[in-house]
Order: C-alpha cells, then structure tokens, then sequence
C-alpha cells in the first residue's frame, strides 16, 4: 500500500520534546553505554559530485562503529547506488550522533535514513518525528517477533530492525578447569551461578568470579527472570518494586557484598569485557559484541559462552537493536522506504551480518548465519525469550535513578529496597504525568 507523505509544521512544543528525548538518553549504540566504549571516530562525509538532473538524493545517517563495519557499510550504499540509477545515497557517519539528530530534526532538515536505538523509540514516536513505515515493509513477519516489537507502539510497526544482540554468560574455560568445575550449560540456574562466581573467586590474585556493572541493561535480565516487570502490563504505574525484582536485586547484591562479584573500575578495567579478557573476572554477562573484542585484544584467553542462568521464573536476556528509520513529513519518502527495504531485505541483511558483529532480525537468516559462527549460537538462542531494552516516554528519569542506586549498592550505601522504591516513585512521577 502507498503511503500518503503528510508534511507538517516544527512546531516549538516539538522542538523542545526533541531536544529534551536526544539529549536525555545515553550515547547511541546498538547495546547500552556500558559496554565497551564504541569506536567513534569522527567518519566525516566524503566530498559528492552532485547528482544528475532527476536523481532523488537521500542521506543516510548514523554512527560510527569498528572500521570494518563502516566499510561493509559503504559497501552496501555504493551496490544500492549502482542498482538504482535514479537515487544516489550518501553515508553519514557521525561523531555525537544525539545531538546531530537534535539538530536536523529540530532544525527541519532531518536525514532522510538514520538510526534509532529501541530506548529511545517511545520519545521520539511520542514527539511526532517518526514516519510509520511498517505497512510498506518486506515480509516483516520474518523478523523476530521480540524484535518486531522493539519498534512497535500502539500495535503500529514504525521501523525494521536492522540487526541485534543479546546478553549471554562468557567463561573462561582454564579457570574453570583449574577449579575442577563442569562449565555452564543452558541449565544453569542462579545458584550454579553463585556457587561457581565464589569457587572461582581468589582475593590474592585480584580476581572475582563474576564481572558486572552497575548497569539496569544488565540487571533488568536477573528482574525478568525473577518474574519481575518494570511497570504494569498497559503501563499506567511502576511494577518494579516489587518481591521478585527484591529477589533478583538482593541476590547480586549479596554476590556483591560476599566479593564474588565486581565492577569493572574495581578490576582495572573500562568495561567488564576487558576484565574478563584480562582474566580479572573469570565470568561476565556481555553482548556478542564481546566476540570480536576478545578476538582482537585478548587473542590467548580461552573462554566460551553459554546462555544466562535461569532465574526462579525462566529464562530472560535483554535484546538491544536499532532500527533505520525515516521522519515524519519524509520529502523522499518513496525513495528512503526503498532504501530501507535494501537494507533490511535479506539479501542487504546478510551482507550486513556476515560480518558476524551483530545477528541478523530475519528468522529465515538465523541458520545461514549459525553456519557461518556455530559457537555464537547462545546468543542467537536467546531471541527466543529476550525483553526488549525499552519502556516508556520519559523512561530516562526511572534509568537515572537506577544508575545511582546501583552505584550506592556496590559502595555499601544503599540496599536493593532503598533502589528499588527510588525507581518506583521516579517512574511514577513521570507516568502521573
């Protein structure tokens, strides 16, 4: 069906919204912040000739990763560009993402493609700047259901996935040999986790069992499992504060506290992948991002990987995505969908997540790509079960509270209720509103 382009007025309401939606949320990346720090070098845009008369000109926006997923990138524009005489793309890979975005869309110049991570979907659909395009989508029952709606509000699809990843349990195999422990399977339940974390912790040698930050990407997986939510189902209050979410705060908390656990600054790390890659943390919860970090970094630990442990109430993982977005009152609308298409098609998906940095949205992918990295498969497993990394408009104030509450707990200066009651009357504030 072709979509009817409805171009409307920046009014100054909007323009506030969106300054308040870009600046309030953490960096841009396809997981949280609190993975290792993106290598965002400034990608500036390489001097154009200027298009033949009847050329659709698009720009598509986004940030600057590792540098071979800037080239594989540009690759897959310059094949789009070749394909479709009649359109020329140019790659805009941009330091300061947030604030570049603020800009275009609160200026009324926004790119005609660019990324939006799933946290910050809610805000910027809420603030109007978001075209729906889900109806003009090829075969989007393809993509993963979870991942689907990552980007759905209101039961309408606002844009495709353009890839993911999922939190899974990395371990370093010489230490658990050394300890004389079985690895972790599947099975793991939280008990194996701590019994593990404190065989395999050794105060003398700076080590700890398990690395994690203080970081809710990373909680909220043990608050799913524990059968916890954040809010109640048609999020009109906080759910959070709750007796399960109690459990599965009080029990890494205790982890903490025992010195079976610990944040990567206490390891002499930037991350908790590099304390696991410099075997300060002979565990650690991390995205397949960790993969090739360890690869290039830490090309001697041995370590392999097995799906979250099992909370009271199951399994849980987080999935983090982004999608390709077009705006509202798009002028190119016909020509960005198209776009979108090429990317998120499977023929442009795959020579995207071939690269194996990031794990394609479409199912139909999912045993080409398995073939291709066969001991990634943990991560892919968990699509099946992940919890999107998204709540609701103005979620970032209930997220802050979080990140300081965490902190005090790993300092001894608050206990998980103290936390969690912090987040409820934070979130509350904002739904009241």
């Amino acid at each position: 069906m072709q979509r009817k382009v409805v171009r409307f007025p920046m009014f100054v309401g909007l323009l506030l919204v969106l300054a308040l939606v870009l600046t309030a949320c953490p960096a841009p990346n396809a997981q949280p912040a609190a993975q290792e720090p993106a290598a965002a070098a400034d990608t500036p845009v390489a001097e154009q000739p200027a298009a033949a008369a009847g050329v659709t000109e698009l720009q598509l926006m986004g940030w600057a990763s590792s540098e071979a997923e800037n080239v594989r990138l540009q690759e897959m524009v310059d094949n789009f560009n070749t394909a479709n005489p009649d359109i020329k793309v140019t790659l805009n890979q941009v330091p300061d993402y947030d604030t570049k975005l603020q800009t275009s869309l609160a200026g009324g110049v926004p790119p005609d493609v660019f990324y939006v991570d799933s946290f910050k979907l809610p805000d910027l659909v809420n603030a109007g700047a978001l075209m729906p395009i889900g109806d003009q989508l090829e075969n989007p029952d393809d993509f993963y259901p979870s991942l689907s709606a990552a980007f759905t509000v209101d039961g309408t699809l606002y844009c495709p996935p353009k890839d993911f990843s999922t939190l899974a349990l990395e371990y370093n195999t010489a230490m658990f040999d050394a300890a004389g422990l079985d690895y972790p399977t599947a099975e793991w339940t939280w008990e194996d986790l701590a019994t593990a974390a404190e065989a395999l912790t050794d105060t003398d040698a700076g080590v700890v069992g398990f690395g994690l930050n203080p970081d809710f990407a990373r909680w909220a997986a043990f608050v799913y499992q524990a059968g916890a939510n954040v809010t109640d189902e048609g999020m009109t209050q906080m759910a959070i504060n709750s007796p399960e979410a109690l459990e599965a705060f009080t029990f890494l908390s205790d982890m903490i506290a025992n010195g079976y656990a610990a944040q990567s600054s206490d390891l002499d790390s930037g991350w908790p992948g590099e304390a696991f890659g410099k075997q300060k943390a002979a565990m650690t919860m991390e995205g397949n991002w960790i993969i090739p970090f360890l690869k290039d970094q830490f090309p001697d630990v041995k370590y392999g990987v097995s799906e979250l442990p099992q909370g009271p109430e199951g399994k849980a993982t987080m999935a983090f995505t982004v999608c390709y977005a077009v705006p509202a009152g798009a002028k190119n609308a016909d020509a960005s969908i198209k776009l979108v298409n090429y990317l998120t098609g499977p023929e442009g998906m795959k020579a995207w997540t071939d690269l194996g940095l990031a794990m394609p949205t479409r199912q139909s992918l999912s045993a080409g790509w398995l073939e291709q990295y066969p001991d990634l498969k943990p991560f892919l497993d968990g699509a099946e079960y992940a919890r999107k990394w998204q709540f609701f408009v103005g979620a970032q104030a209930v997220l802050d509270a979080l990140s300081s509450g965490l902190q005090e707990i790993y300092t001894g200066g608050a206990l998980p209720e103290d936390v969690l009651t912090s987040a409820e009357e934070a979130g509350n504030e904002v739904l009241a509103r």
